[in-house]
Order: C-alpha cells, then sequence, then structure tokens
C-alpha cells in the first residue's frame, strides 16, 4: 500500500433504514396477532419513561401497555445513561456498577401470557442529542483481554481511556481524521421479562437481555419468549456500531430513538430467543464457556429446523457443520452470547 493510500480518509456509505417490504412473507406476519400489520403509534419519552431500569423481572409497573400490532419509539439513553460527558472523565470513579445498561420499558402487551412468543420488528434506530454522542472506553478489569472478577489474574488493570465520536447516519463514526466506521446500530440489549427472577441488565439469558448481538438490528424481527403475564418488553443500550464480541467491553455507545413494531404469536413457545431476517434464520444462545453459548444456539437451530422445516434432527445437525454460520456477539458480559443461523433457500429442501 502506498503512503498516499494510507492517508486518504476512509468515509463509509450513509446508512439507510431497510425495506420492510420484507416482513409480508415473515414468520411474524404469518403467525402473529396482527398479521405483521402497523398498529396505534406510541412514544416513550425520557419524561415518561421517567425511572429507567436496571433489572429485568416482572415486579416493575408497566409504563405502556400496547395491542399487538403497537409501534412504539423510545428515547434510549446510552450503556452509561450519558454521564461520561467528556474525555478526561474516568469511567472508575463515575459509573456505579453494576448500574448499567438502562433499559426502557416495560411493556406490557395486552393478551401476552406465559407460553407465547413476542416478535419485534426493528424499525430504525436514529442517534440524538448533542454530538458528540459516541462514547467508548476501557475500564479496569472489564473486557474480553483483560482480567476480571471473573476471570481473575495478578496483572495490574490496562490504564483507564475514554473516547467520544461523532456520530451521524449519513457520514458514519468518526473515529479519527482518517478513519470513519459506518453507522451500523443496533439494540444491544432486549428481552422480556423472567417468570419469577429479577436479573441485572447486564446479563444475557434465555428471556434475552445484554446480547450485543449485531444482528438486532434495523430489519430484523427478534422472537422473544414470554414468561410473565403482558410480557413486559425491555430495551436499550444501543450501539451505533459494534466489532464481533465488544472487545473492550464498550461498543460506540450513544443515545437514540429507537422505534420497533410489536406483535404477539400465541402458543409458540421455544427456550432460547429467535432471529429472523429476509435470508436468514437465526437461534442465539447465552452461557460460559463460550462454546456451550454456541452449543445452544446450534441445538436450537437444529431443533427449530425439524420442527417447523421438516427436517430429520441428525440431517439438519449434518447439514449445518457444513451451512451453518455463528455470529458472536459478546465475550466480555457475565455471560457470552452467540448466533447461529441458516440460509432460508435451505429450508423448504428438507
Amino acid at each position: 500500500m502506498s503512503r498516499q493510500h494510507a492517508s486518504r480518509p476512509l468515509t463509509p456509505p450513509p446508512y439507510s433504514p431497510p425495506d420492510p417490504a420484507w416482513l409480508e412473507g415473515s414468520i411474524m406476519a404469518a403467525r402473529g396477532e396482527a398479521k405483521g400489520r402497523a398498529g396505534e403509534r406510541h412514544e416513550i419519552t425520557e419524561a415518561s419513561q421517567g425511572k429507567y431500569h436496571y433489572v429485568y423481572g416482572p415486579y416493575a409497573t408497566p409504563v405502556l401497555r400496547v395491542d399487538p400490532g403497537a409501534v412504539v419509539s423510545a428515547e434510549t439513553h446510552d450503556a452509561m445513561e450519558g454521564q461520561i460527558k467528556s474525555e478526561s472523565d474516568k469511567p472508575s470513579e463515575i459509573l456505579n456498577f453494576p448500574f448499567l445498561n438502562p433499559q426502557n420499558g416495560p411493556i406490557f402487551v395486552n393478551g401476552a401470557e406465559k407460553g407465547d412468543c413476542l416478535a419485534v420488528y426493528i424499525h430504525d434506530i436514529v442517534p440524538r442529542g448533542p454530538q458528540p454522542i459516541g462514547t467508548t472506553c476501557i475500564m479496569p478489569e472489564f473486557g474480553g483481554l483483560v482480567g476480571t472478577g471473573d476471570t481473575a489474574i495478578l496483572n495490574a488493570p490496562l490504564p483507564e481511556i475514554v473516547k467520544k465520536l461523532h456520530v451521524d447516519p449519513a457520514t458514519g463514526v468518526r473515529w479519527n481524521e482518517r478513519i470513519s466506521l459506518p453507522y451500523q446500530p443496533f439494540i444491544g440489549t432486549i428481552g422480556t421479562a423472567p417468570e419469577i427472577e429479577a436479573i441485572s441488565s447486564l446479563v444475557p439469558d434465555y428471556y434475552g437481555g445484554n446480547m450485543d448481538l449485531p444482528d438486532v438490528a434495523p430489519g430484523a424481527v427478534i422472537y422473544l419468549p414470554v414468561h410473565a403475564p403482558g410480557a413486559l418488553l425491555y430495551l436499550g443500550d444501543c450501539h451505533a456500531t459494534q466489532g464481533d464480541g465488544e472487545l473492550c467491553g464498550f461498543a460506540i455507545e450513544h443515545p437514540t430513538v429507537t422505534t420497533v413494531q410489536i406483535d404477539l404469536i400465541k402458543g409458540w413457545n421455544f427456550r432460547w430467543p429467535r432471529l429472523e431476517t429476509h435470508d436468514r434464520i437465526m437461534t442465539i444462545g447465552s452461557g460460559r464457556p463460550m462454546e456451550d453459548a454456541a452449543r445452544i444456539a446450534y441445538r436450537e437451530l437444529v431443533r427449530w429446523m425439524a420442527a417447523d422445516y421438516g427436517y430429520d434432527e441428525l440431517e439438519a445437525y449434518m447439514l449445518l457443520t457444513q451451512a451453518g454460520h455463528l455470529r458472536v456477539g459478546n465475550m466480555v458480559d457475565p455471560k457470552y452470547t452467540l448466533g447461529a443461523s441458516v440460509d432460508k433457500t435451505l429450508l423448504g429442501a428438507a
């Protein structure tokens, strides 16, 4: 590479929301109570949200009650609830673990009960607030390549570093004068309430939660099992972009207006979250060690292919060995998250 080419600014293409036309052929449209059609519109502003939540559970008072088909726009905070304001801030002195990942909601969905499934189509994620609104950082004893409370080592912590970034869908995430990363937003933390537990919003598990999976993005439908009356949907922790693994523990965290469409599928019961796009289906597993998260994701995909697409389980197992894809969401949270997926063109070939 020549020196001239190395110094040329890297400008990503502008972001545009995906075309929702594929929804007409989705599981959400085929099985949802609202048949994938948009219903009444609602807003959750900072004022109407009031207290943001740091726990997933069935005990919080719903901030909103909606019917299937509802379109909800929520003003989300970044993962630090806006407390990191400059590059001279020290996260360890400002942030109060485990009070991270503030969540909007919960949203009560009329008619949802245990054994059902919530289908959430992600319409769009738009940055909000004064620039620079993006934040990433290195924080002591947090991240994928450092010692933590769960991975205890004697090495001294890395120095704290905060990086504030300009985020614009048209021009991307301005890393420095030469590099801009594409704006590829997604919801880092989304899920339904467990039936009885109250679990930190930092944790991903069977109900969803802090999966940090970039596929949970505009244009996708995430399917979440319902465990409590009304489902009680929480969401927040939106990212402007993130590499596989969320390596240092902080993606490009940013406050947003996130718009989702919520539908309800009665009697569709499964253990772990699922996801659908125009060309793929995915199952999502979370656990430690990472290979257990991968096993959960692939096992759930094998079972989905057998239950809904006519495959024998062992045939699906062998086919996924050749054609399955595995995506690392995070390798930094209390549990790691992986998504296993397969192309829809193979689903009618059982």
